[in-house]
């Protein structure tokens, strides 16, 4: 008994020393260790990859550091090493090294002065890069003062009233006034031959005011504003249209491809971080670009508007250039969205239900609502045909509803036939779960219990689920209606806001499935999913699944449940009430061949009708 308890602290403190070295490891601090009797250095593996010493010895002579001091800091490192050992006390120290290549580095050095358990003294310490953290407060102190020669220029001159009318009072950019009379001045002026507009909407700035308040939005956009005028040339314009827009003017550029150039310089100015404090903020941006000789510039606001929209639809973080195709695409689009807001209306926005089933027993224990649309034109549409179109123009709420609204009906219309439906899954947006009457809404539908399901999408619960939203999750468990957390593991998820939700189930998402029946490491990963629920008491149901070997592999990995083309397509209500009723009468007639004898043939029908 003994030995297992000493053999399992043994264990533990390996485990211990393996996640410190792995942190140290990620963190890339390098220890070292320095005994002041026998002038002996120890360095960790990291010490030599910060110095890029190509050796891995534990010990090592003080020649390797002090060779790879820069001439420049050798006296002042010395000096303090040398004071902190007069003081037996704490050293800090801050020098450049030369690495091998020629490049030069920033370190910090801090450690302690000990004796050991001989008397031995010594200091341990640690040492990271900080060159990042120099060279960023270096550009911020110079565009500190290029900010602070500006204002001073602005007080001393005697325009001031028409200047404040004309700019940016944060920024000290043009504003939407200047800018557009400005580009009329540059369309009409004989000596512009072409002129170009980057359209620029920062990424991210909405969660740097939320999460660090104004004052770091203000940094955010006076950075912004001097890396993009950093950018470009003396003659051309930055502009700032709006709260984290900007419009640059450029002048007579030869080509569609130089305009691409500045463009892609400009995203990547604004890429780096920002130090703000104590901390970095990161920022992106998307750019919309357009180009044209001077005599059809008129539009090239709008066209610019236009490819900044394409490059959002796209992903952010991009440059996009206007074509015609992308206005032709973008009136289509719009006219789609108000098909869809009529089509609402109408109530042509229709549920589809795929039956969820229980992975050992195959009995049906859910159905999922898939929005469909009977378009009166184009048929059955399927939702990669308008959900698109729908977030970019605010409408997911709204289908949202109408499909709770149709799934509560039809299962209505179930019940009225004699039928017991399962669970019912419907998808809950994000917009909807932080709108304030949600529940006062939903109270309204009398819901029975336990009868619907709010599946919610991995990205609603970053790592800090905003308050209304766990709020509103709170009420809706109240209301005894489950929450699940719809495509686990597509990366968004944090085991923080996972705890924080505490869902009654989690969907492991379909990309993570398909590749179970090939790959041995998706199959690890799934099962350690399916602890991780486990350890928080959680269910978990797999989707995505396309086979009867997918089914057996997820069954075996512990998952409770499972959806796909191999348990069932998505139909519509009256298919899914035959559906329900031949489950019903299998499982009626299994329970009577219980009771003589017979109840093998029974589950197996049972079976069969869940598959199909």
């Amino acid at each position: 008994m003994e030995e297992a308890i000493s053999g399992r602290s043994e264990l533990e403190f390996q485990n211990l020393l393996r996640r410190l070295e792995l942190a140290l490891e990620t963190s890339q601090i390098g220890v070292w260790e320095h005994n002041l009797n026998e002038e002996e250095i120890l360095w960790d593996l990291q010490m030599h990859t910060l110095y890029q010493t190509g050796l891995r010895d534990r010990k090592v002579s003080s020649a390797v550091w002090l060779n790879a001091l820069h001439p420049d800091d050798v006296e002042q490192a010395i000096a303090d090493f040398d004071a902190a050992i007069a003081e037996k006390g704490f050293y800090n120290s801050q020098f450049r090294i030369v690495l091998p290549n020629g490049a030069v580095r920033y370190l910090r050095s801090r450690a302690h002065f000990f004796e050991g358990a001989d008397g031995a003294p010594s200091f341990i310490g640690a040492e990271w890069d900080v060159t990042a953290d120099v060279l960023l407060n270096r550009e911020l102190s110079e565009q500190k003062a290029v900010a602070e020669a500006r204002a001073i220029a602005l007080e001393q001159t005697r325009e001031r009233v028409e200047h404040a009318a004309d700019h940016d009072y944060l920024t000290g950019l043009p504003n939407r006034r200047y800018f557009d009379r400005r580009l009329a001045e540059l369309c009409a002026d004989q000596a512009v031959e072409t002129l170009a507009i980057l359209h620029i909407d920062l990424d991210g700035f909405k969660q740097i005011n939320d999460k660090w308040g104004h004052a770091a939005g203000d940094t955010t956009l006076q950075t912004a504003a001097a890396r993009i005028l950093g950018a470009i040339a003396a003659g051309d314009m930055v502009a700032r249209v709006g709260g984290d827009e900007f419009v640059a003017v450029l002048v007579n550029i030869a080509t569609s491809d130089e305009v691409g150039t500045i463009a892609e310089d400009i995203l990547w100015r604004l890429r780096r971080d920002i130090r703000f404090g104590h901390d970095l903020l990161q920022v992106g941006a998307s750019i919309g670009a357009a180009w044209s000789v001077a005599d059809g510039a008129g539009n090239l606001l709008a066209e610019s508007d236009i490819a900044l929209y394409q490059a959002k639809k796209l992903g952010r973080n991009r440059v996009e250039f206007f074509t015609p195709k992308l206005q032709s695409d973008l009136q289509a689009e719009r006219r789609l969205a108000e098909e869809l807001r009529l089509a609402l209306m109408r109530n042509e926005i229709v549920p589809f239900y795929q039956i969820q089933v229980d992975a050992r027993s195959r009995r049906i224990v859910g159905l999922e609502a898939l929005a469909r649309w009977r378009h009166p034109g184009k048929g059955l549409l399927p939702p990669a045909a308008f959900l698109k179109v729908a977030e970019e123009y605010g409408l997911t709420a709204e289908i949202d509803a109408a499909i709770l609204n149709r799934a509560l009906s039809d299962r209505g219309a179930w019940v009225g036939q004699g039928l017991t439906p399962p669970r019912i899954s419907v998808n809950i947006s994000a917009s909807r779960l932080a709108d304030p009457g949600l529940i006062e809404r939903l109270q309204t539908l009398n819901i029975p219990r336990h009868a619907i399901v709010f599946e919610l999408i991995e990205t609603i619960f970053l790592d800090d689920p905003d308050d209304r939203v766990l709020a509103n999750v709170d009420a809706i468990k109240r209301m005894d209606i489950d929450i699940e957390i719809d495509d686990f593991g597509s990366g968004h998820a944090s085991l923080i806001g996972l705890v924080k939700l505490k869902p009654k189930r989690l969907k492991i998402d379909r990309q993570l499935v398909t590749a179970i029946t090939v790959s041995d490491e998706q199959r690890r990963l799934v099962g350690s999913i399916v602890e991780i629920a486990r350890a928080l008491s959680v269910e978990v149901m797999a989707e995505g699944v396309e086979t009867e070997e997918h089914a057996q592999l997820l069954a075996q990995a512990g998952c409770d449940g499972l959806q796909g083309y191999a348990i069932g397509y998505p139909s519509p209500a009256n298919e899914i009430a035959a559906l329900l009723l031949s489950a019903q009468g299998s499982i009626a007639a299994r329970r009577s061949g219980a009771t003589r004898g017979k109840g093998g043939a029974s589950g197996s029908a049972a079976r069969r009708s869940a598959r199909s």
